[in-house]
């Protein structure tokens, strides 16, 4: 047979029909990727459960921490109050005590005054003898202008006879540009005669208010006490104008 010139023949190969290899390909493509898609599902549930696992038991073991922590700062709390109790305790009885040992101390001082005032009384020193003016004291009311006093009058002596006599208290101050004196009985209700009277064998105490008149300023008490009798005596003492707080 002879070619024709001028035109490319192609080659026709035969192949056998075979239409399930395509649909088995499809098939198997899907099954490959279903397989894949499930077992990355699974994976994840799988390392989801693991991480959520994990989670809630570092949520218990920080519940159970916080547990500890909250009982601990309690613990401490009451410490701290337990300890600021006793030091309250502590300084309550520390000022107690100390108040104690104040008071204890005042009375032993009063004692020991009382001790010597008496001891004088019966056994009197030096050359001193017979009436005496003693202790002075000018206490504060705190209201204005107000004062108590209080007075001991005493007899030194190794043997005591009753003593009668007489006593002048006198505030001396200025008023204005002027020296003023003021006898007790012009300043005090419970006294009602210039010349106080004394009647006694160891001692005797005069005591009462004063109450000072405006624009008067005291500067001292002049005190005249006299005995009367074979033995009469007149003894004299000043003050100056010196007021505790009551």
């Amino acid at each position: 047979m002879s070619a024709v010139k001028g035109t490319k023949q192609q080659r026709m190969v035969v192949v056998p029909y075979r239409p399930w290899v395509k649909i088995w390909g499809t098939l198997s493509a899907l099954l490959v990727i279903a397989a894949v898609g499930f077992g990355s599902y699974r994976f994840g549930q799988i390392q989801g459960g693991s991480e959520h696992a994990e989670t809630v038991s570092e949520r218990d073991h920080l519940k159970a921490d916080l547990a500890a922590k909250k009982i601990e700062t309690d613990n401490l709390r009451q410490e701290v109050a337990n300890l600021k109790l006793g030091a309250k305790v502590d300084r309550q009885a520390s000022e107690g005590v100390r108040n104690e040992v104040i008071s204890l101390k005042s009375e032993i001082a009063t004692l020991q005054e009382d001790i010597s005032f008496y001891r004088g009384l019966m056994a009197p020193t030096g050359n001193e003898r017979g009436l005496t003016i003693g202790s002075l004291n000018v206490i504060s009311t705190g209201a204005p202008r107000q004062y108590e006093y209080k007075l001991v009058v005493q007899q030194l002596a190794t043997r005591h006879t009753l003593l009668n006599g007489s006593l002048q208290f006198t505030i001396v101050g200025r008023q204005g540009e002027q020296m003023v004196a003021l006898p007790l009985m012009d300043v005090s209700d419970n006294v009602d005669d210039e010349n106080i009277k004394l009647r006694f064998k160891y001692f005797q105490t005069l005591e009462g208010r004063i109450n000072l008149p405006e624009s008067f300023e005291p500067e001292r008490i002049e005190l005249i006490a006299k005995s009367t009798g074979k033995q009469a005596v007149e003894v004299e003492k000043h003050f100056g104008w010196l007021v505790q707080e009551g």
